[in-house]
């Protein structure tokens, strides 16, 4: 249980096989080359799983010792890091979701509730919504509507402004956002954005099919 992805828990090959058929910016398309010799480089280096390989990733001196090898010249190893960082989205300060009042994001505040990471482990349950409601003196219907934007944040590349497109769009946690067709949302994501001009231009099809992969990844803790 805990508002981010467990990186211990996806071993190297189970990421290597989800890179081998991900949706990625072109930007990161790099990370799809060479995969499985790369790959079986930090196996052979004794990296089990995604945490293992993000901490080894993050030491200056050994990423510039790696980056001096043919395997892995250029920017490849920084590009992977970003990656997996990315797999461990910032959380969204409440008073950064549209339509939330400031008065009840300062009361949150005052209550040391300040973002998405602060606000999951009390609405986690019916009981503790209710409780949360009750401690805070804000509608239950707002803490429900806070709790389903928390639940989106934990979607990698989901900002204050997606999750509120999205629960505008009647999609309320990670399992509606698994389960919801890229290809769909992309046209009811881009609609709803040009009558409320919440973005400059159009989100892209492939944004919404990693957005999907994504969600999928993230286990359900809000019930």
């Amino acid at each position: 249980m805990g508002y981010h992805i467990n990186l211990e828990n996806i071993t190297l090959e189970v990421y290597e096989q989800k890179l081998a058929v991900a949706w990625l910016p072109p930007s990161r398309r790099i990370l799809q080359e060479r995969l499985a010799e790369r790959f079986e480089y930090f196996r052979e280096a004794d990296i089990k799983n995604l945490k293992e390989l993000q901490r080894q990733l993050k030491q200056s001196k050994l990423l510039k010792k790696l980056s001096e090898l043919p395997l892995f010249e250029g920017d490849y190893l920084v590009i992977l890091l970003r990656e997996i960082n990315s797999m461990l989205p910032k959380p969204n300060r409440l008073k950064d979701f549209p339509g939330i009042p400031q008065t009840a994001t300062e009361k949150l505040e005052a209550m040391g509730i300040k973002d998405t990471k602060h606000l999951f482990d009390k609405v986690l349950t019916p009981q503790q919504r209710q409780n949360l409601a009750m401690e805070s003196e804000l509608p239950l219907d707002l803490i429900h509507e806070l709790a389903s934007l928390t639940d989106l944040s934990r979607i990698k590349w989901v900002g204050a402004i997606f999750a509120r497109v999205l629960f505008d769009l009647g999609i309320k946690n990670v399992r509606d956002a698994a389960g919801t067709d890229p290809v769909e949302l992309h046209q009811k994501v881009n609609e709803l954005n040009s009558q409320r001009q919440y973005y400059k231009g159009k989100i892209g099809l492939n944004d919404m099919r990693i957005f999907v992969a994504a969600a999928a990844d993230v286990r359900e803790e809000i019930v």
